[in-house]
């Protein structure tokens, strides 16, 4: 479908926000499926340790680059990629192709609160003919099933699960063959940005890399340690990949 480089032994695809918008709008066209999923630093970091968020992003069709420090390391390895694709620009995006071409959404995840404001928003936006149905995040383990086919069932063309990870990767992975809806991604945050409850860094700090920076201003007593660890070991592994070659898993 298109080229791949590798970063700490994980598949990124080289493509742009406008090719990937074009592949994911022929698959929903022609009703084939697509697992998308993003990657940033801390989940690159997360991946070294475990398998199943590992087995999961790398079974994904599309994986996209989410951080600029990913963007940054493609280019000290000499791969580079073309550019940021951030998962909530995409998602933004793909909900105006819904209202354009009449696919419907599904939204899932976040608090009851946060969904129902993103799906009024969106209405608002656009028409409530987009919205496929939405659920919030919250559940037992035994549910899982239930609610994948409750999604599979409301006839979605686009699936959004705003969860965190490796939580959301992992149902994805898991349960995408009872969704079987042609597009299926995660979106970790961004209800909580579309919905009003978190603001999202300036385009400025963006271009930069620095979102992480501003969300941690947001919520220091939680966050810093957080950043700390995934930052300083991302910057690790990049620099070890560079000068040692990659690890073999």
């Amino acid at each position: 479908m298109n080229n791949r480089i590798n970063i700490l032994n994980c598949p990124i695809d080289k493509l742009t926000m406008e090719e990937t918008v074009k592949l994911i709008g022929e698959s929903i066209q022609n009703k084939t499926h697509l697992h998308h999923v993003v990657v940033n630093a801390a989940k690159l970091v997360h991946m070294q340790n475990d398998k199943e968020l590992y087995d999961s992003v790398v079974s994904s069709d599309i994986i996209n680059a989410d951080g600029q420090a990913v963007v940054w390391a493609s280019k000290i390895l000499a791969q580079s990629l073309p550019e940021r694709v951030a998962g909530i620009d995409l998602m933004q995006n793909l909900v105006k192709l819904a209202s354009e071409k009449r696919y419907r959404v599904f939204f899932f995840g976040a608090k009851e609160e946060v969904v129902k404001g993103v799906v009024d928003k969106y209405t608002q936006m656009y028409s409530s003919g987009i919205i496929a149905g939405y659920r919030n995040g919250y559940f037992k383990k035994e549910e899982e099933e239930s609610i994948a086919r409750q999604i599979g069932d409301s006839g979605a063309d686009i699936l959004f699960v705003a969860i965190s990870s490796p939580t959301k990767e992992i149902f994805l992975n898991t349960y995408k063959d009872i969704i079987n809806t042609p597009f299926i991604m995660g979106v970790g945050g961004s209800f909580d940005v579309v919905a009003g409850k978190v603001t999202r860094a300036p385009l400025w700090m963006q271009r930069y890399g620095l979102e992480w920076f501003y969300r941690f201003l947001q919520e220091p007593g939680r966050m810093w340690k957080r950043y700390l660890y995934t930052n300083s070991m991302f910057l690790w592994l990049v620099l070890k990949e560079k000068f040692f070659g990659k690890v073999v898993r």
